[in-house]
C-alpha cells in the first residue's frame, strides 16, 4: 500500500487521540466542493510513501502518538486497507477510518476482524440529492447498509455532513437527520471555501455561518443521541 500524504501529528481527527493521519488516493464521488482535488484525481505531483515506510514512521513515534488515522480520497478502495490496519493495531496503536460508505462489503470486513477503534462516515445528502451532490452514481441502498453497520457496531462514530450553501437545505439536513434516526454522534460541518476545490467555481461560493449550524442542531436534536457543530465563525452573516 502507498500513502499519498501524512500528517505527522494530529490532535483533531481522532476524538480524544494522538495521531498521526494517513491519506490515500483515488475518490469515488466528485463532489464539487471537495477541499482535497489532488488525493481525488490522484494527482502526480502527490508524494509516494510506502507502507514500510509509514511502519517505520510509525516505530518511530511509539510513546508520542496513540492512533492512526486513515483518510482519503475514499480509503475502503485500497485492496491493502485490511492488511495496513492489522499491522497498525499491532503495534497497540488505535485506528480510526474516515469513509464515504459505499464499500460496505470492506466495512463489514474491517468490522468482522476487530480493525476499527473509531469510524467517521460522511453523509452528503439525503437519499433523493446524493447523485446531484455527490456527481457520482450512488445506490442509496448501499449507504443505507453502511448506517446500519455502522450504528449496530460496538466501535464508537460519528456521521457527518457538510452543509454547502445553496446545495443542503435545512430541510435536506433534517432528512439526513432522520435517515441516521437515533444515531450516536450526528456532526455538522460548515462549507468554508478552501484554497482550492474540485470544482474551481466553488472557491467563489460564501462560506456557511457556524450561526445557522447551531439553529440547525436544535432542529434535528431530537432525531439523534447528539448533535454537534464543528468549526465555523458565528460572526459571519
Amino acid at each position: 500500500m502507498y500513502a499519498r500524504g501524512l500528517q505527522k501529528l494530529s490532535l483533531v481527527d481522532f476524538p480524544e487521540t494522538m495521531c498521526a493521519t494517513v491519506f490515500l488516493a483515488g475518490c469515488n464521488f466528485r463532489c464539487p466542493y471537495c477541499h482535497n482535488p489532488d488525493l481525488v484525481l490522484r494527482s502526480p505531483g502527490l508524494p509516494w510513501i510506502s507502507e514500510e515506510e509509514l511502519l517505520q514512521f510509525l516505530e518511530e513515534r511509539e510513546g508520542f502518538i496513540d492512533g492512526v488515522c486513515v483518510t482519503g480520497g475514499e480509503p475502503t478502495l485500497e485492496p491493502d486497507l485490511p492488511a495496513f490496519l492489522a499491522r497498525v493495531k499491532a503495534r497497540g496503536l488505535k485506528t480510526k477510518l474516515d469513509t464515504n460508505g459505499t464499500r460496505p462489503d470492506v466495512l463489514a470486513r474491517l468490522l468482522e476482524h476487530g480493525l476499527l477503534d473509531y469510524i467517521a462516515m460522511d453523509v452528503k445528502a439525503p437519499r433523493d440529492k446524493y447523485r446531484r451532490v455527490t456527481r457520482s452514481r450512488v445506490d442509496p441502498g448501499v449507504l443505507e447498509a453502511s448506517i446500519r453497520l455502522v450504528q449496530q457496531s460496538q466501535v464508537p462514530y460519528e456521521f457527518r455532513t457538510t452543509v454547502v450553501p445553496g446545495l443542503l437545505s435545512a430541510d435536506d439536513v433534517e432528512a439526513i437527520a432522520r435517515w441516521i434516526t437515533g444515531a450516536g454522534k450526528y456532526v455538522l460541518q460548515p462549507y468554508l471555501p478552501p484554497r482550492r476545490t474540485l470544482d474551481e467555481k466553488w472557491r467563489k461560493r460564501p462560506p456557511c455561518p457556524r450561526s445557522y449550524l447551531e439553529r440547525l442542531a436544535c432542529r434535528v436534536a431530537h432525531l439523534v443521541v447528539r448533535v454537534e457543530v464543528r468549526g465555523g465563525d458565528r460572526n459571519l452573516p
